[in-house]
């Protein structure tokens, strides 16, 4: 063997020592999992977990205020009287949820519309509906709508997020006679 190669065999030598003591250091590093674990808790786990919560309490209070507009059309459509009887829809729909208190917004409104096209035209008045529902099996139905809202302010703020939100449903129902 010539010195040039004698001193490729060393220098391969060390740098082939060099890689193998990188290596066996990096079989020590015990715990790194533990702290890679918690690494990704704190970037993805912590953040899931609170908007997990926020969204769950808004669709909890959408829950309450859509129960609260049921409530109210299920008292207005045992009778037209009830029906025209705001005050107690209102009282109705209060009192299917305790969560707003008088934050809750309950309003109501009557019309009218032909049994074979109850998507259809929505009329004033049973006379005007009585005109336009023609046919055979063509009769005017009388409908109440009631409508609930609420503004929430859900727990926490994240940025782009409004730090309170109305949320409102709108229940339709057919007047019994």
């Amino acid at each position: 063997m010539g010195p040039f190669s004698q001193l490729v065999a060393r220098r391969f030598h060390r740098l082939r020592s060099t890689l193998l003591a990188g290596c066996l250091a990096l079989r020590n590093e015990t715990g790194s999992a533990v702290v890679e674990l918690g690494l990704m808790l704190a970037f993805l786990g912590v953040p899931l977990l609170l908007a997990t919560s926020y969204f769950g309490v808004l669709l909890i209070d959408q829950i309450e205020v859509a129960n609260a507009a049921h409530a109210g059309a299920m008292y207005a459509m045992t009778s037209s009287t009830f029906a025209e009887d705001s005050a107690n829809i209102v009282a109705a729909a209060q009192a299917e949820t305790n969560r707003f208190g008088s934050n809750l917004s309950v309003s109501s409104s009557i019309y009218y519309v032909c049994s074979t096209a109850v998507s259809g035209t929505q009329y004033s008045t049973q006379a005007l509906a009585n005109a336009a529902c023609t046919g055979g099996t063509s009769h005017s139905l009388e409908l109440i709508s009631v409508t609930a809202s609420a503004s929430v302010t859900p727990p926490g703020s994240f940025p782009g997020h409004a730090k309170t939100v109305t949320v409102s449903s709108t229940s339709v129902m057919e007047v019994e006679e």
